[in-house]
C-alpha cells in the first residue's frame, strides 16, 4: 500500500466548457457566463480563452467586453450544469470508487491498490481523463491532485491548470507550495492570515512546521489542529458539517428592485428554502431577513419562534420585519434579499405542546397543509399550490 489515498478532480472552466460541447461554433472562443442579461451583470465563469484576456468570476460585463470586444455572453443555466455533473460522476464512479462530489465541479476519489503508488494514480488520472472525453465531451477537460488526504490532493488539484496532474506528499513538501500566500490556501481567509501573521507565521512553509496543538489555539478550535495535522500529510477525515440553517438569496434584477416587487420576491424565496427545511425533517427556530440596498446600507432583522416548518409561520415573520423596514427602504431601490430559517433541530425531537396541542414530533396543521403543498408541487411542478402572491425570480440556480 502507497502512501497516496486521495484524487481530487477540479474541472477546467466547466460551465462555459458545458456550452461550447454543446454549441461547437464557440469552441476555441472566449466564452463567458454571466448572471443576468443586461450590461449591469457580471461573469459567473470564463472559458481559458477568456481568462487569457483578464476576464474572471466577478469581471463586469462592460470590462469583459473592454478586455476582450470578441467574448461571447451565455446566460447561465446551472440545472445543464448539474446533468453534466452527475454525467462526468457516473463515468469516474465505474473507473474508481467516488467517494464525494464536492461541488457542481470536484469530485474526490479514494485510491487503492496500484494507485496508492505515484505512477498508479497518475495512470488512473490518464484513464479518467480518456474517459471522461470519450464519454461526456472532448471539451470537459480537468485538474487532477493526488494526495495523501483530501486537503493535499484539493491543493495539488490547484497547482496545475488546465488539465493538469500533480501531487503533494513527503517527497515535495512544504517546498511545493512555498511560492503560495497563506491565504491561497483553502480555508485560509484574509482574517486567519492576519491572525496567523501575529502569531508569528509568515508563509506555508512555517505553517507546516507549527505544532498542531499551537494551530488550535490560533483558530481557538479543533479544525486548526485538523487543518495543519492535514497539511502536514496525515489521514485526516472530512467531517460531515451540521447544518446551521436554511437560505435562499437572490440578487435582483431591475424589475424586482422597487421595495413592493422585492416583497413578493421575498415570498417565493421564503417558499423554496421552508420546502427545502421539511424535505430534511427539519424544524427553524428563528427567522432572519437581509435587505441590500444601492443607496445606503444594508438592513438587517431576525425573529425568534416557536421550532416550525409550517411556511405561513415564516410568511408572517416576514410581513413583520418587512414593516419594521419600510421607513428605511422607503424609496430606496434594493439590490439583494436574503432569507435565512436557522437554529434549525430535528421535527421528530421536538418537545410537544399542550396549549395546541401537539404530541412530540407530531406536525401541526399548518405544517401538515405546507407538506401536502409540497407533494403537488413535486408531483405537478413548482409553482401549482402557492402560500399567497409571490414574484418567482428564477436566475443562475434555476435555469437549465
Amino acid at each position: 500500500m502507497g502512501p497516496f489515498r486521495t484524487l481530487y478532480i477540479d474541472m477546467n472552466s466547466f460551465f462555459a466548457s458545458v456550452e461550447q460541447q454543446l454549441e461547437p461554433s464557440i469552441r476555441a472562443r472566449p466564452v463567458a457566463i454571466t448572471a443576468m442579461e443586461d450590461e449591469k451583470g457580471c461573469c459567473v465563469a470564463a472559458s481559458y480563452e477568456a481568462k487569457a484576456f483578464g476576464v474572471k468570476t466577478g469581471t463586469s460585463v462592460q470590462v469583459a467586453r473592454q478586455l476582450c470586444p470578441g467574448i461571447v455572453f451565455l446566460p447561465s443555466r446551472h440545472r445543464l450544469y448539474v446533468r453534466f455533473n452527475l454525467r462526468v460522476a457516473a463515468v469516474l464512479d465505474r473507473y474508481a470508487e467516488l467517494e464525494r462530489i464536492r461541488s457542481v465541479d470536484e469530485f474526490q476519489i479514494v485510491l487503492s491498490g496500484d494507485a496508492t503508488e505515484l505512477d498508479g494514480a497518475r495512470g488512473l488520472v490518464a484513464r479518467l481523463k480518456g474517459a471522461v472525453a470519450a464519454e461526456v465531451g472532448e471539451c470537459l477537460r480537468f485538474s487532477a491532485g493526488i494526495g495523501p488526504n483530501h486537503l493535499l490532493a484539493k491543493i495539488a488539484g490547484k497547482l496545475e491548470k488546465p488539465d493538469g496532474c500533480q501531487h503533494l506528499g513527503l517527497d515535495n513538501m512544504p517546498d511545493r507550495l512555498a511560492h503560495l500566500a497563506l491565504d491561497d490556501l483553502p480555508g485560509i481567509s484574509r482574517a486567519m492570515r492576519a491572525r496567523l501573521e501575529g502569531a508569528g507565521v509568515w508563509d506555508v512553509p512555517a505553517l507546516c512546521r507549527l505544532d498542531p496543538r499551537h494551530a488550535r489555539a490560533i483558530w481557538h478550535s479543533v479544525e486548526g489542529e485538523r487543518f495543519v495535522r492535514a497539511l502536514q500529510g496525515e489521514p485526516i477525515p472530512l467531517v460531515k458539517t451540521q447544518r446551521g440553517g436554511f437560505g435562499n438569496s437572490k440578487v435582483l434584477a431591475p424589475a424586482f428592485r422597487a421595495p413592493p416587487e422585492a416583497y413578493l420576491v421575498s415570498r417565493w424565496l421564503i417558499e423554496k428554502a421552508s420546502a427545502r427545511l421539511r424535505r430534511e425533517g427539519r424544524v427553524a427556530a428563528s427567522f432572519a431577513l437581509q435587505l441590500s440596498l444601492y443607496s445606503r446600507a444594508s438592513w438587517a432583522r431576525s425573529m425568534r419562534c416557536a421550532p416550525t416548518q409550517d411556511t405561513l409561520d415564516f410568511m408572517r415573520m416576514n410581513r413583520s420585519l418587512w414593516r419594521s423596514a419600510w421607513p428605511y427602504i422607503r424609496g430606496g431601490h434594493i439590490a439583494a434579499i436574503g432569507v435565512h430559517l436557522g437554529d434549525v433541530d430535528f421535527l421528530k425531537t421536538r418537545t410537544g405542546d399542550l396549549l395546541k396541542p401537539i404530541a412530540p414530533g407530531e406536525m401541526t396543521a399548518g405544517e401538515r397543509a405546507s407538506a401536502a403543498a409540497d407533494f403537488i408541487n413535486q408531483r405537478f411542478g413548482q409553482g401549482t399550490i402557492q402560500f399567497g402572491i409571490n414574484r418567482p425570480h428564477p436566475g443562475f440556480f434555476e435555469r437549465g
